[in-house]
């Protein structure tokens, strides 16, 4: 058995404009993924997670094309086999996705009972259409959704119940791994509990066995990921367990993502919020060196000596990484200046 569920070394994806430039949106990612666990990405709007999430379902439809790098699940680099091998023996049972704005994701003119004999049509053909919706039947009924949503049409659910039967869609076939992207963006506080609940359920009972969960609400990951990576203008810039990554952040961008959030608790009133200033990089001009550096705090001039700044492991066993050319110490040294100065998350470049 391999030691990850999903192994993906040294991918890079992009995007080709009409002027036939390239914009890697997903620049030399490496991610590993356990059977039993969460992996939360989190990172700013625009810093290519869901194209990540794409990429990996090897969905390459123009403009986004492959790059290099591989992708391995359970074993099997599926950019190494034809794509109508991928489509039928791998999505939907190996791997799934739930797409971004999953509300809107439903053609509003068919039934849902349509989309189930769809999509157990070319995975399952031995079933009868009774013995597929008795399958979906199923499924719903562990999803808390009531039978009748077979028979709607998408336009008669409410926002909550459509983006819980696109999950249940997603993983009629109790695929291996689920890519979740943003699955409870647009909703009401509610519903979010409900979809969190629903996935903590799947992987509980054993219908998924590992998932990833893309979000840039960075809260919300304390609560359904195991470890999280930090995703910047198209790199991972850091690596480690959800308490790691959100109480002990390394790396200045994750540092000042932490200090941006507001903190209910006792004593924290009067500790200043971090503002991060500036927008990333133009990926069609990368910057040499640090991607963050134009918005960091403790830029220097070393920051943009290198083509480009690799990772360096830290923490027990090598455990972590982040991607910075100053080491866990150095860091850890303005980090606790900053803290006397400022309080928590303060600071200004």
């Amino acid at each position: 058995m391999a030691e990850y569920i999903l192994d993906v070394k040294g991918l890079k994806t992009f995007y080709r404009t009409r002027l036939k430039e390239n914009v890697y949106a997903v620049d030399g990612v490496d991610l590993h993924l356990k059977e039993g666990r969460v992996l939360g990405i989190a990172g700013e709007s625009g810093c290519g997670k869901s194209t990540l999430a794409t990429s990996l379902m090897g969905f390459y439809f123009p403009p986004l094309h492959y790059g290099s790098g591989q992708i391995v699940l359970d074993g099997t680099d599926i950019m190494s086999i034809p794509y109508e091998t991928l489509r039928k023996n791998f999505l939907g049972t190996e791997i799934a996705y739930i797409p971004q704005a999953a509300m809107n994701a439903l053609n509003q003119t068919r039934k849902v009972s349509k989309f189930v004999v769809d999509i157990l049509k070319e995975h399952r053909p031995d079933l009868s259409k009774e013995q597929m919706l008795n399958l979906a039947r199923e499924k719903f009924e562990f999803l808390n959704l009531p039978e009748r949503v077979l028979s709607a049409y998408p336009s008669e659910l409410s926002g909550g119940m459509k983006q819980r039967t696109v999950i249940a869609l997603s993983t009629l076939l109790n695929p291996k791994v689920l890519i979740a992207d943003e699955p409870s963006s647009a909703l009401d506080v509610s519903s979010q509990k409900i979809v969190i609940s629903m996935l903590k359920k799947m992987m509980k009972e054993g219908y998924v066995k590992s998932m990833i969960f893309i979000t840039h609400e960075l809260p919300l990951l304390r609560h359904v990921a195991d470890d999280i990576v930090v995703m910047y203008a198209g790199e991972l810039v850091e690596e480690g367990t959800t308490e790691q990554v959100i109480f002990d952040p390394i790396h200045p961008y994750t540092h000042a993502l932490m200090g941006s959030i507001i903190v209910p608790e006792d004593g924290m009133k009067a500790h200043k919020l971090t503002a991060i200033p500036g927008a990333p990089p133009n990926l069609k001009r990368v910057p040499p060196g640090c991607r963050f550096r134009d918005r960091c705090a403790y830029a220097r001039e070393e920051c943009a000596r290198d083509a480009r700044v690799g990772i360096t492991r830290f923490g027990p066993e090598n455990s972590r990484y982040h991607r910075c050319v100053f080491s866990e110490e150095q860091l850890r040294a303005w980090y606790g200046e900053e803290k006397r100065r400022f309080g928590i998350g303060g600071g200004a470049k």
